[in-house]
């Protein structure tokens, strides 16, 4: 057994030795069978919430209507559910109640795929009733007992399926794929927010073209936000090597195949409720990607952007063009680096300085001003220092 299992071991067997059973599940357990990297475990026990805040002497109620409370123990802390069986499910997302019970199957039949539905002991042994470590040799997503029951109880599911194609390479399980495709048009029901978190995992992941093949083919993107009858467009994805693009990169590119005019991003974006400055931040690339199909990077440019935005920028135009990796992009933070200033508050003047110079109130001709001085010292007309600075103000303002 490896880390972060081995520290959580006492936390279990805490739990043991008051006379419950305790077990590791879920993701952190698949994962391990992946050998891949593992952030965090959760914990699954037949004790009740109560009982386990009888047991641990630090812990926070997070989840405790659902059966989680969260355990701050030896200075980490642990999410450790409660076992228990989901009544029937509302709006196609949420059980409209929950019953804690003390038997594990039970607890892990209610999960949604077989490669989540195992878990592990203190030991290292394996739990697996619904032969998920089978399905992870054969890099296959399947669903616990009835597709066709698991999507209706939540059809979240369905993207959640498509997410770990793209994250795991794995396929999805011939009778899984086939009651994704007849019940997608329940995912009209899942808030935006949810599909946008799922959908934001599959646009990263490093199979994200099988991904949105099965986007296409499934027609589940019929249901997500500006996609509907958008198959062609989106589709041109597929025409890229995506892999390394990083979320906000990948929506730049989707908005690219799409042809969103400039005018309509943030409409879009917002459609998709992401936060004001992703959709900035978004918007930007894009502005230097076009910049960058018309010219070279300009100094100006360079200094405008900032290092952030000159990477995004490169990487996303390297794709499109279709350069692998991207060899020029040093050179240009080398030269951004280079500059003698990297942002408006390194100027070596303020807007009280000019009015002082000028005897002027504000107004636009402050910010005129201000550029105009950034642009200078950019460009190396001028340095970097206050008194230099006037002096040449006052040499162009006599011209």
């Amino acid at each position: 057994m490896i880390e972060p299992f081995l520290s959580a071991i006492p936390v279990l067997k805490r739990l043991e030795d008051a006379g419950f059973e305790a077990y590791f599940v879920g993701g952190s357990v698949r994962d391990y069978f992946l050998n891949k990297q593992i952030s965090d475990v959760d914990i699954a026990t037949s004790a009740t919430p109560k009982e386990v805040k009888g047991i641990f002497s630090k812990t926070v109620d997070i989840g405790i209507e659902h059966g989680t409370v969260l355990v701050l123990f030896d200075h980490k802390s642990y999410e450790i559910t409660t076992f228990r069986t989901e009544g029937d499910y509302q709006d196609y997302r949420r059980p409209k109640e929950v019953s804690f019970i003390r038997n594990l199957n039970e607890d892990l039949q209610r999960r949604d795929f077989t490669m989540n539905a195992m878990a592990m002991d203190r030991t290292g042994t394996l739990i697996d009733p619904f032969n998920g470590q089978l399905a992870i040799s054969k890099e296959e997503i399947q669903t616990v007992g009835s597709a066709n029951d698991r999507f209706q109880e939540d059809a979240l599911r369905m993207m959640r399926a498509v997410r770990f194609v793209s994250q795991l390479s794995f396929s999805i399980e011939e009778e899984t794929l086939q009651a994704l495709t007849n019940l997608v048009p329940l995912l009209k029901n899942i808030a935006i927010e949810r599909k946008r978190a799922e959908f934001e995992k599959i646009l990263i992941g490093n199979n994200c073209n099988n991904a949105i093949k099965i986007l296409l083919e499934t027609n589940l993107f019929s249901y997500l936000p500006g996609l509907a009858n958008q198959e062609k467009l989106i589709g041109k994805l597929l025409d890229f090597d995506c892999v390394g693009l990083n979320k906000n990169e990948m929506w730049a590119l989707l908005l690219f195949c799409l042809n969103v005019k400039e005018e309509s991003i943030e409409d879009f974006l917002r459609n998709w409720r992401l936060p004001v400055k992703e959709i900035k931040d978004i918007q930007h690339i894009l502005f230097f990607v076009q910049k960058r199909f018309e010219q070279e990077w300009a100094v100006h440019d360079l200094y405008t952007a900032g290092s952030n935005l000159i990477t995004s920028t490169e990487k996303l135009y390297n794709v499109i063009i279709g350069l692998k990796g991207t060899e020029s992009l040093p050179n240009l933070l080398n030269l951004y680096q280079k500059l003698p200033i990297k942002q408006r508050s390194d100027l070596d003047v303020t807007g009280g300085d000019l009015m002082e110079w000028f005897n002027q109130k504000g107004g636009p001709w402050l910010k005129e001003t201000i550029f105009k001085i950034e642009q200078a010292i950019v460009n190396e007309k001028v340095e970097n220092d206050k008194q230099k600075i006037k002096e040449w103000l006052l040499t162009c303002s006599q011209k």
